[in-house]
């Protein structure tokens, strides 16, 4: 799911390094995405949420949608299982394990969020394109490094597409989240993986054109 990394959050969380205040603030817009969606949420009520200063908080974030676009990916930071990437000897059983469980509760709350995003992503596109980057980036890379993995030990074979399978991986968990507002959990993703993936990565290479 590139990533806004580290480096990239520091900078664009706040302009006077106190992390604590800048989580605060993060996860009472997340709080307020969930409850009353990016359209109604302002930035005096994020304030208020996080007894914070309306300045304190327009100087680490100059508008909503930059802010929205830090909580979407601030929320997403543990879905995934980056470190270690796992091993278990099958790139089905690979690709499971990087999904981390969740909450029920911690599932509804993500796809209310998603179902009430409004006009971020038609009026703001650029900053909506960097959260799905900052959110799926680290998600692909992974991916991509678990797929030429099974390449290197034989399992999947060289001509193998996986740069198109990891954007099907991606688009299917934009789509149930974001169309079908159903969760992208290891039973879908079990059925993608057996039913149109891995047969897909597996087929044989198609004969060249004459």
């Amino acid at each position: 799911m590139s990533e806004i990394k580290n480096k990239k959050l520091s900078t664009t969380l706040g302009r006077k390094r106190d992390h604590t205040r800048d989580t605060h603030i993060i996860e009472a817009a997340i709080s307020l995405l969930a409850d009353v969606g990016f359209d109604s949420m302002t930035m005096d009520m994020v304030a208020a949420s996080a007894k914070a200063g309306k300045a304190t908080v327009y100087r680490r974030w100059p508008s909503k949608a930059e802010l929205v676009r830090d909580a979407l990916v601030w929320m997403s930071r543990d879905s995934v299982k980056l470190d270690p990437l796992p091993d278990t000897g099958t790139l089905r059983c690979d690709l499971l394990a990087l999904l981390k469980p969740y909450s029920v509760e911690h599932g509804e709350r993500k796809l209310r969020i998603f179902a009430r995003l409004g006009s971020f992503f038609a009026e703001h596109r650029d900053l909506a394109e960097e959260a799905r980057n900052g959110v799926f980036g680290p998600w692909t890379d992974a991916n991509l490094m678990l797929m030429q993995r099974a390449i290197k030990r034989g399992e999947l074979p060289a001509h193998a597409d996986i740069e198109m399978a990891c954007q099907i991986i991606v688009s299917m968990t934009s789509y149930r989240g974001l169309a079908q507002n159903k969760p992208f959990d290891s039973l879908f993703y079990s059925a993608l993986l057996d039913n149109i993936l891995l047969p897909a990565l597996l087929s044989p290479k198609p004969p060249s054109k004459s």
